[in-house]
């Protein structure tokens, strides 16, 4: 365990729409630190999506983000031997994280058959996202099932 909390990083936002989340995004969608990269990606994906949607992008981006974030998850609790799964409400901070990791995820995981570049996916998954439907809503319904499942062990919380 630490013995004292990691300081949080304070992320500047990005330089087109002035958003930390969306630079939240960019950084996640980096690879290999090629930062230039991930946000050319991105913004096309959010010109896909104000050219497919006729809404603001940024909007559309956290509505979506919204509908994909969890409130429930479980964590692992040990007790007497026994490992339980113990269900334990989200932080905003994680919650945000979550959401981000996981859209990426399914948008990465879209066959390339029917997709040309990553920023036509991650468009498609923002969609879908924003209709309740997608991979990334899916993981997020077997967090919350898995929650529910587990809602026995709720008294191990600490």
């Amino acid at each position: 365990m630490r013995s004292k909390a990691s300081p949080i990083r304070n992320i500047l936002p990005d330089p087109v729409f002035n958003s930390v989340i969306v630079s939240h995004l960019i950084n996640r969608v980096m690879l290999s630190g090629k930062k230039s990269a991930a946000q050319k990606q991105v913004y096309k994906a959010f010109d896909i999506l104000k050219e497919k949607t006729g809404q603001e992008p940024l909007t559309f981006f956290i509505n979506s983000l919204e509908a994909i974030k969890p409130q429930m998850e479980v964590r692992a609790r040990r007790i007497g031997g026994a490992a339980y799964q113990v269900p334990v409400p989200v932080r905003n901070v994680r919650k945000d994280s979550l959401a981000i990791r996981w859209l990426i995820t399914a948008a990465q995981s879209r066959p390339s058959t029917e997709y040309h570049t990553f920023a036509e996916k991650l468009a498609a998954e923002l969609i879908d996202a924003s209709n309740n439907n997608g991979a990334a809503i899916k993981k997020k319904l077997d967090t919350h099932r898995m929650a529910e499942a587990n809602k026995a062990f709720a008294h191990f919380r600490w």
